[in-house]
């Protein structure tokens, strides 16, 4: 059967306390019988070498009679250089041995008596192995050892055995034992360090939050750490490496709490009870927003505050909400956590900084969608299936999301928009969504229909181009407006200002213009005389622009 087709069926077969109606799926092979509980992942790592040993405990709710559990496990293989994890093996929670196969990549447990509906069960996995990604096992840049997750976004299979979709999130305890000098760090709150013999200290970590795979972190190194603030009972913490302590100290303590409250306030509450701002070697490019600690690349740390890595901060802190708390269904909504977290870095830098930052933010970004669909013209936003999940992101699921989101909240308004987010926000935190349910809610608030909205920025590939040519005529300024992109049509409200030679400007007209016309209008002058016509100038239009004047 071809996938697609496959997928579809299987989708369309899931029977989960959450239902979801979506037409578009991506390539995991989910099993609608089972929805993972929680994760107890027991680890222990050395100095001696690169293997982790590990023991999963698996907690299982069968929401159907099944007779195998599928996990995803990187196995060990020549082409991984002998990297990967061997099993040793499965049992019950009691200890009982369960029959399994590990191969290409899949563990697949045999459950023998097939569970009931609504039976939990626990199964424990035994393996070990060196990462061949997903863990980065290494020096850091002053040439210290270190551990450091890196799952995006299917990665985590490599070190740890998961249903490694975002569909099925789960709770998850790290009890990890490592060399006594290093720190640990992973996702919830400690709950116990203990030094144990020959020099080695257990690290015991909560998170009692349902989380995505991807979002899972383990950090091992020598650190330094800070409390930087405590907000609302949730500890603010800063990690970075010990050669950095004074530095990375300075430079994460803003703006973290600030941006807490902000879009607590904004959005709904926060759902973790620990922030830790951590540099991680595992995060090479930028920033990872891994569930109550986001990680950095150890270049943030200059001792200067840089705006660029503060941007990353607020960024990765918005990722908490969409995406963490708010997970997508399926990777082809992936949307709804980039295009999230990037927009409302903007409403975070509008909040602290100004609107002419946050307009340069949004000219910035609009460039950016400009300058991909000069390469990629049919790319769209949400796309009906996604083979890869590896590759599910990309540039445009960050710059053109938010365009998206800021274009909904200049049409229907801020008030109605944040109404509809608080509302998304509250009905799926701590669950997953889709882009239905997004526009569910906003049309609830306004009481408008958006499907036109949706289908044509989100379902469609394209980019509009409005061109303005502008002429006077005595006293009256006569403009002809047109969408001249290839293929694809949109309907569009454009605004156009003119600007007069001394400098002043004149009011804004919005003008509808629908898809394939052409619209011309006048604009009185007066006694003043025009210089140039601008498009655009509240900047809330996702468009190219051209403007051209009789005689150039």
């Amino acid at each position: 059967m071809f996938p697609r087709l496959l997928a579809l069926l299987l989708a369309g077969l899931v029977l989960l306390p959450q239902a979801h109606a979506q037409s578009y799926a991506d390539a995991y092979p989910r099993n609608p019988a089972i929805d993972i509980i929680g994760y107890v992942f027991d680890l222990e790592v050395t100095d001696a070498d690169d293997v982790i040993q590990g023991q999963t405990a698996v907690d299982v709710r069968f929401l159907a009679p099944t007779t195998h559990l599928r996990l995803d496990l990187i196995g060990q293989s020549d082409a991984l250089d002998g990297k990967g994890m061997a099993v040793a093996a499965v049992t019950t929670a009691d200890g009982a041995p369960l029959a399994f196969t590990h191969s290409d990549d899949v563990l697949l447990i045999d459950l023998g008596q097939a569970p009931e509906a609504g039976e939990r069960r626990t199964v424990q996995v035994r393996y070990a192995g060196i990462p061949a990604a997903g863990l980065r096992i290494g020096p850091n840049k002053y040439g210290d050892r270190t551990f450091f997750s890196d799952n995006w976004s299917s990665r985590v299979r490599n070190w740890l055995p998961v249903v490694d979709h975002p569909s099925d999130k789960a709770t998850t305890e790290m009890r990890v034992v490592a060399p006594s000098h290093y720190q640990v760090s992973s996702n919830g709150t400690r709950w116990e360090h203990t030094d144990l013999d020959g020099g080695r200290r257990l690290h015991h970590w909560k998170n009692p939050v349902p989380t995505a795979t991807w979002l899972y972190f383990l950090g091992v190194a020598r650190m330094a750490v800070q409390v930087v603030d405590i907000w609302e009972g949730i500890p603010v913490e800063t990690w970075v490496y010990w050669q950095d302590r004074e530095a990375g100290f300075y430079d994460f303590a803003e703006p973290s709490t600030k941006i807490l409250a902000y879009f607590s306030n904004l959005i709904g509450p926060y759902v973790n009870r620990r922030l830790a701002n951590i540099v991680s070697n595992g995060t090479p490019g930028g920033g990872m927003e891994a569930a109550s600690t986001p990680a950095y690349s150890d270049r943030s740390v200059s001792g200067e505050r840089n705006k660029r890595w503060q941007h990353v901060i607020i960024h990765e802190i918005a990722h908490q909400w969409f995406g963490n708390a708010v997970t997508e269904w399926t990777w082809n909504d992936v949307w709804l956590s980039e295009g999230f977290a990037t927009y409302y870095t903007l409403l975070g830098r509008q909040y602290l900084y100004g609107q002419d930052d946050f307009e340069a933010g949004l000219r910035d970004a609009r460039q950016r969608v400009v300058n991909f669909y000069e390469n990629d013209y049919d790319f769209q936003l949400v796309r009906p299936y996604i083979a890869d999940l590896n590759n599910v992101s990309g540039a445009m699921m960050y710059q053109k999301g938010a365009w998206i989101l800021h274009m909904l909240r200049e049409h229907l308004g801020a008030d109605a928009f944040d109404a509809g987010i608080r509302a998304y926000y509250a009905e799926f935190m701590n669950r997953n969504a889709e882009t239905a349910d997004l526009r569910r809610h906003l049309e609830g608030v306004s009481g408008q229909d958006l499907e036109g909205f949706f289908q044509q920025w989100l379902f469609q590939g394209g980019l509009p181009t409005v061109a303005a040519t502008w002429r006077t005529d005595g006293g009256t300024l006569h403009y002809t407006l047109q969408q001249t992109q290839p293929t694809y049509t949109f309907d569009l409200t454009v605004e156009l200002q003119a600007r007069y030679t001394d400098g002043t400007l004149s009011d804004v007209v919005a003008v509808s213009l629908p898809k394939g016309e052409t619209v011309t209008g006048t604009l009185p002058l007066g006694e003043k005389e025009a210089a140039a016509v601008i498009l655009d100038p509240h900047i809330r239009l996702l468009a190219a622009f051209s403007v051209r004047g009789e005689g150039e």
